[in-house]
């Protein structure tokens, strides 16, 4: 059965019509239970996120696709004609790489955003939870998750931050090598702070803490992420506490002045802070960039330096689908070669089936007293001609109907060498 994908992304369609047929995860069982039910559907998974809503498939025939769309469009409460202009549909070779690049990050809003493989590892729970997914749609899932960290191990694609937030946190990684022993001030509470937090808490930082105009907001966050909060007019209180300051706030005058630094390096014994101003208009005086002890970037700052890493996990990227490219064909390769099995397996049964019968007989006539050389001559004599019978009928056949291919297949099926007849004859008649 072929395999297929339909669906729509952030290239096809925008947020207001992929947030119109994304599957929340509690309602995923109840769709792979819906869709599997569809005549000319063999195995079913859906991959669902902001970025995507997939449906990856192994199905009677790509000529069925409009049961599909319509199932689709319906489950949604959508017409069809509404999605006809978003929707994609690959065939079986360009969903085999199409899964490999998404499931490389290839394929992201973010280039190389490692993300999107645990979300392909999660549709693949579901439908194993769901009884939807078989030996082709698993054999394919779980050779993503092989070839992405192929893509990953091989090539540079995650290795550059790309995100602001990431930016700044892999800069204080550089400086300050473990973070486990150093304390974090984050100022604000929206979107870029808690992204900065996260990632600060997986590098494994020593102590959080959240400054931000509603405390509740602050708390929210620092409890989620074992810091604390505290409010905005606090922060001078404990700036000396902070080796790393990172900032983003809609504030549209100054938070942290050139004074409350010098207080707070004073407190320190001028031990060194990292301090990072990703709002615009500025959080952090320019000014105390001029203070020793004080390393100070913008936003503009680490703009440069994502730039550079974009342009690097392009290169990467280009890496990334000769991977890609090669891994499909081994796929492919593999998936061909289950049609080779199954007549592999007939054939062993139809022989099997001859043994047994020649085999059943052979005894008897051993058992009514004939010499066990003319029952062995028996055997082998039968088992041969049922063996070759119906082969050669069939090339007979074949040769009065002119079906060379055939014949040539033959010859190379059963290993049979033909070289010698095109030797000239070493032995050559006597001429008196």
């Amino acid at each position: 059965m072929p395999i297929v994908t339909f669906g729509i992304n952030h290239k096809t369609a925008p947020v207001s019509v992929r947030e119109r047929v994304a599957f929340s995860v509690e309602e995923i069982n109840k769709a792979l239970q819906s869709l599997i039910k569809l005549e000319p559907i063999d195995e079913a998974a859906i991959i669902s996120t902001c970025n995507r809503t997939e449906l990856y498939l192994s199905i009677e025939s790509l000529d069925q696709q409009t049961a599909v769309i319509n199932w689709f469009a319906d489950y949604h409460k959508l017409p069809s004609s509404e999605l006809s202009d978003y929707l994609y549909m690959h065939g079986e070779t360009e969903t085999v790489q199409h899964i490999l690049k998404v499931a490389s990050g290839i394929d992201s809003l973010v280039l190389g955003e490692p993300q999107i493989l645990g979300q392909l590892k999660d549709a693949y729970r579901h439908a194993v939870e769901a009884g939807t997914i078989g030996t082709l749609l698993g054999r394919l899932f779980q050779y993503s998750f092989t070839v992405a960290k192929q893509v990953r191990t091989d090539t540079a694609i995650g290795s550059s931050p790309v995100s602001v937030a990431y930016a700044a946190v892999r800069l204080a990684k550089q400086i300050f090598g473990d973070l486990s022993s150093y304390t974090v001030l984050l100022v604000g509470a929206g979107e870029t702070i808690e992204l900065a937090a996260r990632h600060l808490h997986e590098q494994g930082i020593g102590r959080l803490i959240v400054a931000n105009r509603t405390l509740e907001r602050a708390h929210d966050l620092a409890e989620e992420l074992n810091g604390y909060a505290i409010r905005l007019n606090e922060i001078s209180t404990h700036l000396a506490e902070a080796d790393i300051v990172i900032s983003s706030t809609a504030s549209q005058s100054i938070l942290i002045n050139q004074n409350e630094v010098k207080q707070a390096l004073v407190t320190r014994k001028h031990k060194p802070i990292f301090m990072v101003d990703l709002a615009v208009p500025r959080d952090i005086d320019s000014s105390i960039a001029e203070l020793d002890d004080i390393y100070l970037y913008t936003v503009d700052d680490l703009h440069n330096v994502i730039e550079e890493n974009i342009q690097s996990r392009r290169q990467a990227a280009n890496q990334a689908e000769e991977i890609i490219e090669i891994q499909t064909g081994h796929f492919i390769a593999w998936k061909k070669s289950l049609e080779a099995v199954s007549v592999i397996r007939e054939v062993r049964e139809s022989a099997e089936q001859f043994k047994t019968e020649v085999l059943k007989k052979a005894i008897a006539q051993l058992e009514t007293g004939k010499p066990a050389e003319q029952v062995l001559q028996y055997l082998a004599h039968t088992l041969t001609n049922k063996l070759i019978h119906s082969p050669s009928v069939v090339l007979k056949e074949a040769g009065a109907h002119g079906r060379t291919e055939l014949i040539k297949a033959a010859r190379e099926l059963f290993d049979i060498d033909m070289s010698h007849l095109n030797k000239p004859n070493s032995s050559k008649p006597n001429k008196d």
